[in-house]
């Protein structure tokens, strides 16, 4: 990470990388735009954009895992992990229960949320708030 990009200015990158992936083909453990992203994906590809360094995970399965796995990844990319009932800022990531077997992450931008959706294939944007219960906040780390 550059010492010259503030925190705000990352979230900003994260969002904006975030839309601009949208109509991207999803596919699990995918990892570029030019052949599909699954959550981990785009939440990598987000980071990434904003000169951020992330150990992605492999090998996982659509359904299963921990929220502490989840966490330990986020803290060693830079991020803290705040309460699911704070209030959302853009270029957060939030950590979502779509079902009680699976996690799901999604980037919170102005105005809804962006993330990789398995059932209509490609990665979108959520208008409004997200239909599932929300976990856990992923937010940058103040320098």
């Amino acid at each position: 990470m550059t010492s010259d990009t503030s925190e705000t200015d990352r979230s900003a990158i994260i969002a904006e990388m975030a839309l601009q992936l949208c109509g991207t083909d999803f596919r699990l453990h995918g990892r570029s735009a030019d052949h599909g992203l699954d959550c981990i994906g785009l939440a990598a590809q987000c980071l990434g954009a904003a000169d951020m360094a992330c150990d992605v995970p492999n090998g996982y399965s659509i359904r299963g895992g921990s929220a502490e796995q989840i966490s330990e990844v986020m803290k060693l990319a830079g991020f803290d992990a705040v309460s699911p009932n704070e209030a959302l800022r853009e270029g957060d990531i939030a950590l979502a229960r779509p079902s009680p077997i699976q996690w799901h992450l999604m980037i919170k931008t102005e105005g809804g949320f962006v993330h990789a959706h398995a059932g209509l294939g490609q990665v979108v944007f959520t208008p409004g708030p997200t239909q599932w219960p929300i976990e856990q906040i992923f937010r940058i780390l103040e320098s």
